[in-house]
């Protein structure tokens, strides 16, 4: 498992719940942890931050991007702590990673391809294409 890809697919719901609690998103109350995108940020930050064992540096991180909502920098700077966080415990990850949906593919209009992941084969649309195999 990438924790590094891992991290950045936590970051939309952390940076919305401690858009919506600030430095205070650890200390929410169960029911406020109920709604969705809020919600799950809010959970993956207490799994994350919210033990005895969990050090300063992702509170301290969660104040500091509270302090400055959207700056790319204090994102990136708690996106690093949770990586770190994560590569410190395989289990951790795993667990993380369970409470993360699994992304939405779209393919939209005429001969549109979707891929959900990655790929490692051909994709062909074309009319009367033809592959060649070397023998």
């Amino acid at each position: 498992m990438d924790v590094a890809v891992l991290a950045s697919d936590v970051m939309p719901y952390v940076s919305a719940a401690v858009s919506a609690y600030g430095g205070a998103v650890l200390a929410k109350t169960q029911e406020a942890a109920a709604q969705s995108t809020v919600g799950l940020g809010t959970r993956i930050l207490r799994r994350l931050f919210g033990g005895a064992d969990a050090g300063a540096a992702g509170p301290a991180a969660i104040e500091e991007l509270a302090a400055h909502p959207g700056d790319a920098d204090y994102v990136a700077a708690l996106r690093l702590v949770i990586r770190r966080a994560l590569e410190a415990g395989p289990g951790l990850a795993a667990e993380i990673a369970a409470m993360v949906p699994a992304p939405s593919v779209t393919a939209s209009g005429e001969r549109s391809v979707a891929v959900g992941g990655s790929n490692s084969g051909l994709i062909i649309t074309g009319d009367e294409a033809k592959v060649e195999y070397p023998r």
